[in-house]
């Protein structure tokens, strides 16, 4: 039992290790001189596209964007669990089929529920 907690203390003994240790390598670079630090106002100044802004340069996205994202998001994740069932379907026999037909009712239902709301409108 015992055991079992001292491996979790060695991880975390690593990971504080570690992040210390990336955080302080870019800093002891900086300070060897060995990562180059000469600041001048081109570097500093905003770059996009090779042109300068014109008018606001901050624009808030609408988040409709987001639920698209996430209904795309649910059918790539459907699509990855419905190649390994189709490819060994024969050996799960019924059960298999079963749970596969609950996922895409979730699914299905999901995407109605999307549908309903309105949320797939474009605006």
């Amino acid at each position: 039992m015992i055991a079992n907690y001292g491996y979790i203390g060695l991880f975390l003994i690593a990971v504080i290790l570690f992040t210390l240790l990336m955080v302080t390598i870019p800093i002891a670079l900086r300070f060897l001189r060995i990562v180059p630090d000469n600041p001048n106002p081109v570097k500093n100044s905003i770059f996009e596209c090779g042109m300068e802004t014109i008018g606001k340069t901050w624009v808030q996205f609408n988040f409709h964007y987001y639920f698209y994202v996430l209904i795309f998001l649910a059918l790539d994740v459907l699509v990855i669990f419905l190649y390994p069932w189709a490819v060994s379907l024969r050996q799960l026999g019924i059960s298999g089929l079963i749970t596969i037909l609950i996922l895409i009712t979730i699914i299905f239902v999901g995407y109605i529920y999307a549908w309903r709301k309105k949320v797939l409108e474009w605006k």
